[in-house]
């Protein structure tokens, strides 16, 4: 934290960016139409919050574009549109 001077949004953009790189090598061996092929695994479930974290960080999901395809397919599913938190009760409109 100290090496961006305590700048807490600079600091999670970085470990965001650094754990998206590695998913992006994961994907490129496991990937199908979801995480891992074509079925819905809790990989996928894992992956959707940490997406709404990059929006958060200032984090572009084109600089993953492994990420962003399955991001984009599972937000087709009518499970994860439900569990999206813009679709909570308390979500701010």
């Amino acid at each position: 934290m100290e090496e961006l001077g305590h700048d807490k949004q600079a600091w999670g953009k970085k470990w965001i960016e650094k754990g998206a790189c590695a998913i992006e090598e994961i994907l490129a061996t496991s990937k199908g139409k979801y995480c891992v092929g074509d079925e819905v695994t809790l990989a996928d479930a894992c992956l959707v919050p940490q997406v709404f974290n990059f929006a958060r960080f200032g984090v572009s999901l084109d600089d993953f574009p492994l990420i962003k395809a399955v991001h984009d397919a599972l937000a087709e599913l009518p499970e994860f549109k439900a569990a999206h938190a813009s679709s909570q009760p308390d979500a701010e409109q």
